[in-house]
């Protein structure tokens, strides 16, 4: 999705204009200001999740016009083998579009009532890396843990991926300390802006869609009472979330 898709996303100049004359005449109340900047993280939390979906509903689409475009061979019948390929792209583009819609829904729309419906996180993981150049190994101690704390873990996933440009390993596990991803291949490393994103220290208007996942992180984080440190070494790093008084 180029930037002039996501900006899509963005309030338009006409809105713009309307909020500058309404400034003018009404205070604004601390409750309006925190409105906004829900929004400010909410309107780009949708242009990423629109990104994430937009390649393989684009590969479903092109599969859908190779069949309605099949050529007919010289003999007047069907080219099967061509029939095939083009079913085939469809069909594993839907399923990656269910996949990672799926994975998101849990991620960035699980609430606080305890309850689930569809597949285990670990399962939602499972999927959502299935053929792409990150495995992703969810601990057997992280299964077990409550659903908001797993939300958390699978957050953790997406932020510890933004490491691994060249692919590699997702490591997720729970100890004493707290819930943490290792982040393990060539060149592992998160940008100064990821970093401080994910350590809540980026004002919200300055968040861009590629630091947003890693802000979102830190908030989930923080509502648990718990904050994220990043480590880095060769060809690794680790986010662990810790107890807020450490």
């Amino acid at each position: 999705m180029s930037r002039q898709d996501i900006d899509r996303f963005s309030t338009g100049p006409s809105f713009v204009r309307v909020a500058d004359q309404a400034s003018l005449t009404l205070p604004l109340r601390p409750s309006v200001v925190a409105d906004a900047l829900d929004l400010r993280v909410l309107e780009l939390l949708t242009a990423r999740l629109c990104h994430e979906l937009s390649g393989p509903i684009a590969a479903i689409n092109n599969g859908v016009e190779l069949l309605a475009e099949e050529p007919v061979a010289a003999s007047g019948g069907l080219d099967r083998d061509f029939m095939q390929d083009a079913i085939a792209l469809v069909g594993d583009s839907a399923s990656r579009a269910a996949s990672r819609l799926q994975f998101y829904r849990f991620a960035y729309g699980f609430g606080n009532t305890g309850l689930m419906v569809g597949s285990a996180p670990v399962e939602l993981a499972a999927r959502f890396f299935e053929g792409t150049r990150v495995a992703c190994d969810y601990g057997d101690s992280i299964r077990t843990m409550p659903l908001d704390w797993q939300r958390l873990a699978c957050n953790l996933l997406l932020t510890g991926a933004e490491a691994l440009s060249r692919g590699g390993n997702l490591v997720l596990a729970a100890g004493p300390a707290g819930i943490k991803v290792e982040a393990i291949g060539e060149f592992a490393a998160l940008s100064p802006e990821t970093s401080a994103a994910l350590a809540l220290v980026t004002p919200v208007a300055a968040l861009t869609s590629r630091s947003i996942q890693a802000y979102f992180t830190g908030l989930l984080a923080e509502t648990l009472g718990r904050r994220l440190v990043r480590t880095e070494e060769l060809r690794r790093v680790q986010l662990s979330a810790v107890a807020l008084r450490d």
